[in-house]
């Protein structure tokens, strides 16, 4: 019997290897949004793991956009060259296809790099002047926001346009626009940071109104041929905040906006909630999208080990599983996790060697991790 993991999917005109997606992951690496070495040597290391699709990390659309000084960008001519240049070195060597989550990270910008600790940037350290759909701050020791203006909105959309046709001169095979975690786009969606009383506050329909505003836009610039996705929030884990059946009404609008997939993942509006965290603990939100909505879905959170990601495709918690801190402990996670239930991955000639069926070794490097007969 074949594996669901190992299932290809098709999305638009591009069809997956299978059902396993490297999440974005910030590397706080860049150098004025430029893409360096570092991601040079992450991506590519990722790129040749056999994943059905590498998701490059939260992009910003504009300098303002971004959560640290080192994140990366595309919002800039210097910022589309390094990149490019990353990418195509990935299409050299890898096997993956690749994607990139374009962002802005609102309030939860001008801060540190999180190794240096969880807080705003100061002055002598370069910080800058955040925004948001309302003037309140993310925490009583970060700086308050700017609220945007009407004419401040109309120029984010037409940086999340910029950032997408870059995205398309670079050659990616797919977009993704980040509605979660606490950036501004999912503070525009929650009531616990939209406080606005105008047409992009209030109501949901109305604090749907920008995130949907740039979805559609963003479709237009994208080509035809290619997929655009989202990832939302299935819950801010706060009373009276963006909960999980205003996702199903939000993703609900997104495939009508052309979305072709939604990945579910969930808090982040504030710097501390009572998340309850256990394997899986996002799934039954994904879950729940994808039955009432009909549209492709994405499962997140504490997804690590090899059954526990086929048990999610094949009982309908998701069409797709990402993962993250996964592939940082072990970039060869779909290589062990193909083994483990009996799927052939696709490999660099290279390192072919290390398979289990022409290497002994491969008992002894991962013990406990019995093969599928």
């Amino acid at each position: 019997m074949s594996s669901p993991l190992f299932t290809p999917i098709a999305l638009r005109q591009l069809t997956l290897p299978n059902r396993i997606v490297i999440s974005p992951m910030c590397q706080y690496s860049a150098e004025d949004g430029n893409a360096t070495d570092w991601h040079m040597l992450h991506l590519g290391s990722l790129a040749v793991g056999g994943a059905g699709l590498l998701m490059i990390e939260a992009t910003a659309v504009e300098a303002a956009g971004r959560i640290t000084h080192g994140c990366l960008g595309l919002y800039s001519d210097a910022n589309e060259a390094a990149l490019a240049r990353v990418v195509a070195a990935c299409r050299r060597y890898g096997n993956a296809p690749l994607g990139i989550q374009l962002a802005h990270a609102g309030r939860k910008g001008s801060a540190m790099a999180p190794w240096l600790g969880i807080r705003a940037l100061e002055p002598a350290d370069g910080a800058w002047q955040t925004v948001a759909p309302s003037a309140l701050a993310l925490d009583e020791r970060w700086p308050t926001p700017a609220a945007l203006d009407a004419a401040a909105i109309d120029r984010l959309v037409e940086s999340f346009v910029a950032a997408t046709r870059r995205a398309a001169r670079i050659g990616l095979d797919l977009v993704e626009l980040h509605c979660a975690h606490g950036y501004l786009l999912h503070q525009f969606l929650s009531p616990i940071a939209n406080h606005r009383r105008d047409a992009y506050g209030g109501s949901l329909d109305n604090r749907m109104r920008l995130p949907l505003r740039i979805a559609a836009a963003v479709r237009a610039a994208w080509p035809e041929g290619k997929p655009m996705g989202a990832r939302i929030s299935g819950s801010d884990w706060l009373e009276n905040g963006f909960d999980v059946e205003e996702a199903v009404v939000f993703a609900r609008a997104l495939k009508a906006a052309g979305c072709d997939y939604v990945c579910v993942s969930s808090g982040g509006i504030v710097l501390k909630a009572p998340i309850v965290v256990r394997p899986g603990y996002q799934l039954p939100f994904a879950e729940r999208v994808r039955r009432e909505v009909g549209i492709v879905t994405r499962g997140v959170g504490l997804i690590a080990e090899p059954r526990q990601a086929e048990a999610a495709i094949a009982t309908g918690q998701a069409d797709m599983v990402a993962l993250a801190r996964a592939f940082l402990d072990d970039p060869r996670w779909v290589w062990h996790a193909a083994e483990v239930l009996g799927a052939k991955p696709a490999m660099p000639p290279q390192y072919e060697r290390s398979r289990a069926d022409l290497w002994p070794g491969a008992r002894l490097a991962r013990p406990g991790r019995e093969a599928a007969e």
